[in-house]
């Protein structure tokens, strides 16, 4: 599949999807700034509306939603946090940890946009990719603090035929990187064979799947969790009735791959 167009099969995917369930369909399309820190790729991140919006139609989208960064934040954006004015949003108790420990402030700029466009859209249903797990966590805990009527409804993760989870950031990847790429998923996979094993050690399920990732150079691990699916605190121990998000996140080069996958959870 042609990395470029990953994330337009992804919100292809979640068309269909939204399609059984609702009358009509809008997908918001926008690079969001408050997600990005000073030093991330915001200016080469891809921008690809006139081909996202091409292949929706293909799909049977009703409509678009593509703002303005002016329309989304009338005070202005900067990406020093600092600095910025306006309001915010901020979940405490599910954004600091796992993503949120490497970008600190990430989860405050999704909840923030997040409710921004279920208040402009006022949709019955919202739809979100299983692949940015802690994001579906925070989302649903948003939508119940705030009281917003919007269900939210996580759709399976898309991905390539071997395994790699799509992401627009995958273009990044030279012929070589990508070819290493899997090796998450695989990581993740030796995981929840073992614990479909029997197995609920969670120092034993990180083990086996830090072992598949070490066996693959030029993969610079940034973490490796097993963490209860509700709480998305790490599991010290065996696995709980709650089951797990078994979570990662790795670089190749400059590229940055996460994924999950969710074990014990009905």
């Amino acid at each position: 599949m042609d990395s470029r167009r990953q994330d337009d099969w992804l919100r292809a995917d979640n068309v269909a999807t939204a399609k059984q369930q609702c009358d009509k369909v809008v997908t918001s399309i926008f690079v969001n700034p408050s997600q990005f820190a000073p030093t991330e790729d915001l200016e080469k991140y891809p921008r690809t509306l006139d081909a996202d919006v091409a292949l929706l139609n293909t799909v049977n989208c009703d409509a678009v939603f593509s703002p303005s960064v002016a329309e989304m934040y009338p005070a202005g954006i900067v990406l020093d946090v600092s600095k910025q004015i306006g309001t915010f949003v901020e979940v405490k108790g599910k954004s600091h940890m796992l993503e949120g420990s490497v970008r600190p402030h990430f989860f405050r700029g999704v909840a923030t946009v997040v409710t921004k466009l279920l208040n402009a859209i006022q949709p019955t249903h919202a739809f979100f990719g299983q692949k940015d797990g802690q994001q579906t966590a925070v989302v649903r805990t948003l939508v119940r603090d705030l009281l917003i009527p919007t269900k939210i409804v996580i759709c399976p993760t898309t991905r390539d035929t071997d395994g790699l989870a799509l992401s627009s950031r995958n273009r990044y990847l030279s012929s070589e990187q990508r070819a290493r790429a899997p090796v998450l998923y695989k990581s993740l996979n030796a995981i929840e064979k073992l614990y479909a094993a029997g197995e609920r050690d969670s120092r034993v399920l990180k083990t086996a799947g830090l072992t598949v990732l070490g066996s693959t150079d030029d993969v610079v691990v940034e973490y490796l969790s097993v963490a209860d699916s509700l709480t998305l605190e790490e599991v010290d121990g065996a696995v709980g009735l709650n089951g797990a998000m078994v979570s990662g996140a790795i670089r190749l080069g400059n590229t940055r791959i996460i994924d999950n996958v969710l074990i014990g959870v009905a």
